[in-house]
Parts: C-alpha cells; sequence; structure tokens
C-alpha cells in the first residue's frame, strides 16, 4: 500500500494510442483518486512509441476544459509545442529522442525554441540515456528531465540515479 496521502501520483496515459483511451484513463483517474495533475501520453505506434500529436492535441482541450493540469509528451515540434501551450498545458514535455532509445538530445535547436518560446516548464521526457544528456538539457534551460530506461536498464540503477541527480544539479 502506498498512501497517498504521502505520495504525489501522477496518473498517465503510457499505453494510450488514441484520445479516447486517454481522456477514458484520465478521467477514471480522477474518480478514483481525485488527481487533477495528469501525464497525457498518446502514442502513435507499438515500435517507435513516438506521440501522436493530433489524438494529444485533441486530448489536450478537452481534459484542460475539465479542470486537469495536463503535462504533455509531445514531439520536438516548437509549433506544435506552442498549439499544446495555447491549448492549457501545464508542462511542455518533448522527447529527446524515441523512448527507451538512450540517443540523447537529437535536435538542440528546436528544443531551445521550445525553451524560449515557453511561459510553461518544458521537461525533456524520453530518450536520454546518459547523465551528461540530462546535463545538455539543463543547460539549454529544460526545467527538467524525466528518466526511466537508463536507469532502469543500468547494471548499477542506485549509481546511475545518483549521476543524473548530480547532472541536472
Amino acid at each position: 500500500f502506498i498512501n497517498p496521502k504521502k505520495i504525489t501520483y501522477l496518473p498517465n496515459t503510457a499505453g494510450c494510442f488514441n484520445s479516447d483511451d486517454a481522456l477514458r484513463t484520465l478521467r477514471l483517474a480522477r474518480e478514483m483518486g481525485g488527481w487533477k495533475m495528469v501525464k497525457l501520453e498518446v502514442l502513435g505506434d507499438k515500435k517507435t512509441l513516438y506521440p501522436n500529436m493530433i489524438e494529444t492535441l485533441k486530448s489536450t482541450k478537452v481534459l484542460v476544459r475539465e479542470g486537469f493540469k495536463v503535462l504533455v509528451y509531445c514531439t520536438d515540434d516548437p509549433l506544435l509545442s506552442k498549439k499544446l501551450e495555447d491549448a492549457g498545458a501545464s508542462a511542455i514535455m518533448p522527447l529527446a529522442s524515441p523512448i527507451g532509445s538512450g540517443l540523447g538530445i537529437q535536435n538542440k535547436i528546436n528544443l531551445s525554441i521550445i525553451i524560449k518560446q515557453s511561459k510553461v516548464p518544458v521537461i525533456v521526457d524520453a530518450g536520454i540515456g546518459t547523465a551528461s544528456d540530462a546535463a545538455i538539457a539543463m543547460e539549454l534551460g529544460c526545467d527538467a528531465v524525466l528518466v526511466n530506461s537508463a536507469i532502469a536498464k543500468a547494471k548499477k540503477p542506485i549509481l546511475m540515479a545518483n549521476s543524473f541527480k548530480n547532472a541536472v544539479i
């Protein structure tokens, strides 16, 4: 049992491939625990796990109207990122490279544009493979990085997590 009074839950739509499934998942989360801050991921296909931006933008607009604070996983397209922010996203979460790839930041120019134009936090989400990737994201001006595979797949995950912590600091 994880006490929701001690831990902040962040419901996530990972595994959803269309707007209807993502909306249903987050509405259920709200009913179960009252959570309104959510991570929206609407994926385009099972192979690349690349975000489906049409469905993502559609879902963002609905969720914001329903009072959710939406943290949005998205491509590194500055125009679409701005549309998400204009739709009411609480944070923009562009990928650095495909989920789980560990390829690091592939497009510093686009990421820099997103950071400069955003009035909401920018959190690099997906593709970060090394602590130095996290440091680059912070140097570019990101507010945070989200790391999973690089730590989960590491031979020494605690050491890797500490490396990421220090790189961000």
